[in-house]
């Protein structure tokens, strides 16, 4: 015997629609910038970020490895999904 599916909340930021998420968010911004507590980060600071995170992750070189690994492997899994779905060519 099948268990009832639990009705879903209606409570909470995920519940509400994307307008009313948006003019909520929209008002957070605002509001951080009037308080001067948002950053806008400049290229060259999201370079330099970028760069720092970048460093971080790859001293960790099984980590990295396991990235490319996990990469080639779906790489190839699409090929072959898209190799068996292709129409046949035509000589």
């Amino acid at each position: 015997m099948s268990q009832p599916i639990p009705k879903k909340s209606n409570r909470g930021f995920a519940s509400m629609d994307r307008e009313k998420q948006k003019q909520i968010a929209s008002k957070g911004g605002k509001a951080a910038h009037a308080q001067g507590r948002a950053h806008e980060f400049t290229p060259d600071e999201a370079r330099t970020a970028g760069r720092k995170g970048g460093e971080a992750v790859s001293r960790d070189r099984e980590h990295m490895a396991a990235i490319g690994r996990a990469g080639g492997m779906a790489r190839g899994r699409n090929r072959a999904a898209a190799a068996a779905t292709a129409p046949p060519v035509a000589e």
